[in-house]
């Protein structure tokens, strides 16, 4: 269903069946029978007549006739299109999740592609929805919620919509983009990713797919490390022209829709989408920009330092440290680490997360044909949230999997918004997954058995703090020149290339060289494909929990029922309102460097133990 109200499927991830045994122990597989038991089931053809009919009888029902309803028929009608919602929203939850499990079967893609247009076919008669919405006067608006408190919790949506007001198109055309959404970008963003699953990487002889290939880059063997690099260089170079199609177009197409609905930027649909002032997000890229030398400039000099070089490759700035354990952890330490983490913080936290581990709410193993990549997918509010990751044993897959059940957490606790409200915006999207690893890294610092143990967690942990800062507001300066370059016409590889590089030498500093090929590593970034501008969501999040985390260290006692409130809230509250209890405000730039001085703190620590 195309709606305002729900985020569009995270783009990865199958049916599941007994356990994945590994040299990690046994990995879980998705069970999705909570949404469906199979293709076929009659549920299936059950839901899908219902919700043909019920998107039929909606409109002759209110098409046309919003702005005379009264306040007890307006909330009528909204329940009736929550109701929509969330039976569209299972059926695409179950065939997206099936799809992206094994994204080269053609039988799943067919699948997906079909519902896909049914349930366009059927939700083209809600167009009107919005529309009208918003051209009802604020002074009916304001008379419903007075005389209505049920209609006045949707007051959220209502105020959503109502941003993009100024944007909207006419019916008609709106009606033509609904339409045409599934072979415009929805089958681009098909085309991206069968190619992704299907590519081989020849490394050494050995064929391997992206995200094993991708792993290398943290070997601790610089050679192999080196020959992984070359193996992604050398594919992505072979399939550069498609990808640039790919990219130009989606450009392309966005560029066209905003300037029809007169966007003043190509960023200001995200904003809208993420309810948050373009002035902040830009107070949060000047803030990082700002940073780069004290940030990852600094770290990796030191980095090299470390490894003993005078530069870096871009194939070492991921490496384990010189002399360093290969450390691995089997599944049951794993789940053992982040649960413990989570119950130190609350137990309430923990018993949310339980259930991942025992339910089928979990596919973890590394599999031909799986999308690479975690994500959480939250589905819909009668059912649960699936988590996906390619768990291959490292530290760093121990803190993707508390950073993805932290998204399961959240998502468990906005459940109780019901559909429409449920859905947090990207800025707070990240706030608890973010949390969620700070608490399980701060548990794995405090059981440090040495000072190198210590500084191999702390400089890990900067690591990730720089990616989720630094690299991903470089990610998305990069899509902001890509998109202004595009304006101006179609860019050949050699000039998104050239983009990619321009912000990745400014982003990783002088002590970086880059080898031959590196100027095509943007091509298999999904987001730039499947969520333009999605990027800085990272960002925001990182410094938002920062700051969070910085207030919860100085020992409030009620912070835990503060954020368990927050998590609550999902899309029913304003980033000033949540953060409000906090005494924190994301619009004050201060904000962002206080966020920033931790990682820069981290950094200071490491240079100290080099005395």
């Amino acid at each position: 269903m195309h709606s305002p109200f729900r985020p569009a499927l995270p783009e990865t991830v199958m049916d599941a069946r007994d356990a994945q045994g590994t040299e990690f122990g046994d990995l879980p597989e998705w069970d999705l029978s909570d949404l469906y038991a199979a293709p076929d089931a009659p549920e299936m053809k059950r839901d899908l007549d219902w919700l043909e009919a019920a998107c039929t009888s909606f409109a002759a029902d209110f098409e046309g006739k919003l702005a005379g309803l009264d306040a007890a028929g307006m909330l009528d009608c909204v329940l009736r299109y929550e109701k929509i919602d969330l039976i569209a929203g299972r059926i695409m939850s179950y065939a997206g999740l099936r799809y992206h499990q094994n994204t080269t079967d053609p039988e799943r893609g067919k699948f997906l592609g079909d519902l896909q247009t049914r349930i366009t076919d059927y939700t083209t008669p809600l167009v009107f929805f919005s529309l009208e919405v918003n051209r009802i006067p604020d002074e009916t608006l304001e008379d419903w919620f007075a005389a209505n408190a049920d209609l006045a919790r949707y007051k959220p949506i209502f105020d959503r919509l109502r941003a993009l007001r100024p944007y909207q198109l006419s019916d008609e055309l709106e009606r033509f983009l609904h339409d045409q959404s599934v072979v415009g970008a929805a089958a681009w963003n098909r085309l991206f990713d069968e190619t992704m699953a299907g590519l081989g990487f020849d490394v050494e002889g050995e064929e391997m797919a992206l995200e094993s290939t991708l792993n290398l880059l943290t070997d601790t063997d610089r050679a192999r490390r080196e020959a992984g690099a070359h193996a992604l260089a050398e594919v992505f170079g072979k399939n550069v022209t498609l990808f640039s199609r790919i990219t130009n177009t989606l450009a392309k197409e966005k560029e066209v829709e905003d300037r029809w609905r007169g966007l003043p930027t190509p960023q200001m649909s995200r904003h809208l989408a993420n309810h948050v002032e373009p002035e902040v997000v830009q107070a949060l890229r000047d803030a990082v920009v700002a940073a780069y030398p004290k940030l990852s400039h600094r770290y990796y000099a030191l980095k090299a330092k470390w490894m003993g070089l005078e530069t870096l490759q871009v194939w070492d700035r991921n490496a384990p440290l010189p002399g360093e354990a290969p450390r691995r952890f089997d599944w049951e330490a794993a789940r053992s680490t982040v649960l413990d983490a989570y119950a130190g913080f609350s137990p309430r936290m923990a018993e949310i997360a339980q259930p991942f581990f025992e339910k089928g709410w979990i596919d973890a193993g590394v599999k031909p044909g799986k999308a690479p990549g975690a994500f959480a997918h939250p589905t819909v509010v009668d059912v649960h949230p699936y988590v996906m990751l390619n768990y291959l044993g490292k530290p760093r897959d121990v803190m993707t999997l508390a950073h993805e059940l932290g998204h399961g957490v959240h998502q468990v606790l906005a459940a109780g918004q019901g559909e429409l409200l449920s859905s947090t915006p990207l800025t707070l999207a990240e706030t608890a997954s973010v949390f969620g690893e700070m608490l399980t890294f701060r548990k794995l610092l405090e059981a440090a058995r040495s000072p190198a143990e210590r500084k191999t967690l702390l400089a890990s942990k900067v690591e990730d703090m720089i990616n989720t800062v630094v690299r991903q507001i470089a990610f998305y300066d990069f899509e902001c020149k890509l998109h202004e370059a595009r304006r101006g016409g179609e860019l050949t590889p050699h000039d998104i290339n050239a983009i990619w590089m321009s912000v990745q030498g400014e982003s990783l500093g002088p002590v970086f060289e880059f080898m031959e090929g590196y100027e095509t590593f943007w091509s298999y970034i999904p987001h730039f494909i499947h969520s333009p501008f999605y990027v800085y969501a990272y960002a925001f999040g990182d410094g938002l929990v920062n700051a969070l985390y910085a207030v919860y260290e100085e020992g409030d006692p009620a912070f835990q029922e503060k954020y368990f409130e927050m998590l609550k809230a999902g899309g029913s509250k304003h980033h000033k309102e949540l953060l409000a209890p906090f005494g924190l405000d994301a619009s004050d730039p201060a904000f962002w460097d206080k966020g920033l001085s931790m990682i820069s703190g981290m950094i200071d620590e490491l240079e100290a133990m080099e005395d």
